[in-house]
């Protein structure tokens, strides 16, 4: 038999994470309702077998149950853990769970002689394979950072960490400033609240390194617009578009349609109402009138950030990889080779 029909269907499952991996390279986004289906689904499969094992006597049935609750109350538990502790973004912490409900034991398929996947494990929970082969292929992601860098001819501790970028190159890009005002710095701004405050004065990156000094001056505020969530995929093109001169309103470069500011009309400062001369770029008045958070950043960060995309024509750019990349990839290598820590710690003697 090829495999059980379980496992059959759980393969389905395999291209909704590649176009999910696809997603979050280009856009850094999933939608939420993607995963609903994926958990329903995973708790139907999981029923059924517990059904086709039932009353769970035996060997066999004690160790499924053993498997499938480390896998529902330690693996999928743990991806809310990594989000609650800055490790994850929600996406990823949201696939893990899916996958926790998915696979809590090693699915098995008969191709052509060979059974598959290779490389089983004592305990046999697999959704901690697909997590430990993740994290494995996500460590190579610096490496291999660092190797770019090296054919670049940069040399330094950084190289693992950020590489070089044009400046103009910022609106299509996605990660964090490496530096700040003040040199590198592992909390730099994050480009997608850049995208944000641009969009929220209604102005390009090219206006900004134009005439820095005019922008930094926060009673240059006049108007301001929706900020969206700083995606690269929504609003005017990627920094704020160019201004529309019939209507005074921001248009996007690509789109006929003016943009809706954020609470349906261009925003006037109230009487009264200015911001601060101690507030250079407005980062505060920012902050304060988008109501809600822009991944992180504070006044000073956003400053500094603007200070040196103003400034330099290069800056360092720690890109970062979505987990959910590694995720999908180590889904695929977890269906067909297995474990690799396992195979590792096999080969040394360790298990």
């Amino acid at each position: 038999m090829f495999a059980t029909l379980p496992d059959v269907l759980r393969l389905f499952v395999v291209p909704v994470f590649a176009w999910a991996a696809l997603r979050d390279v280009r856009t850094r986004r999933l939608p939420n309702r993607l995963w609903p289906p994926l958990y329903a689904f995973g708790a139907l499969l999981l029923v059924w077998e517990t059904a086709l094992l039932w009353p769970l006597a035996g060997f066999e049935g004690r160790l499924f149950l053993v498997q499938a609750a480390i896998s529902l109350c330690f693996v999928a538990p743990l991806g809310y853990a990594f989000w609650y502790l800055g490790a994850f973004g929600g996406a990823d912490a949201k696939a893990l769970i899916g996958l926790a409900i998915l696979f809590p034991t090693f699915p098995t398929y008969e191709i052509a002689g060979a059974t598959f996947p290779l490389v089983d494990t004592q305990l046999g929970v697999f959704s901690m394979t697909i997590l430990t082969n993740t994290v494995l292929l996500g460590l190579a992601y610096p490496i291999g950072l660092a190797g770019l860098n090296l054919l670049r001819g940069e040399r330094s501790v950084m190289m693992f960490l950020a590489r070089p970028v044009a400046t103009d190159s910022l609106p299509d890009r996605h990660g964090r400033l490496f530096e700040d005002a003040d040199g590198p710095t592992r909390s730099g701004l994050d480009l997608d609240a850049l995208r944000m405050y641009l969009r929220w004065r209604g102005i390009t990156l090219a206006d900004l390194r134009a005439d820095p000094d005019r922008f930094r001056d926060p009673d240059g505020v006049g108007e301001t617009f929706d900020p969206t969530d700083g995606g690269t995929h929504v609003g005017p093109r990627t920094d704020g578009g160019v201004r529309d001169s019939t209507d005074g309103g921001v248009r996007d470069s690509t789109d006929d349609g003016a943009r809706e500011p954020a609470d349906g009309g261009a925003r006037e400062p109230a009487d009264g109402e200015s911001s601060s001369p101690e507030d250079p770029w407005a980062a505060e008045r920012f902050l304060d009138e988008i109501d809600r958070g822009a991944y992180g950043t504070d006044a000073d960060t956003l400053r500094g950030g603007l200070a040196v995309v103003a400034r330099e024509d290069r800056v360092l750019v720690s890109p970062g990889m979505p987990f959910v990349v590694p995720m999908a990839v180590g889904l695929v290598v977890s269906l067909t080779y297995g474990d690799a820590l396992f195979a590792v710690l096999g080969a040394v003697g360790m298990v």
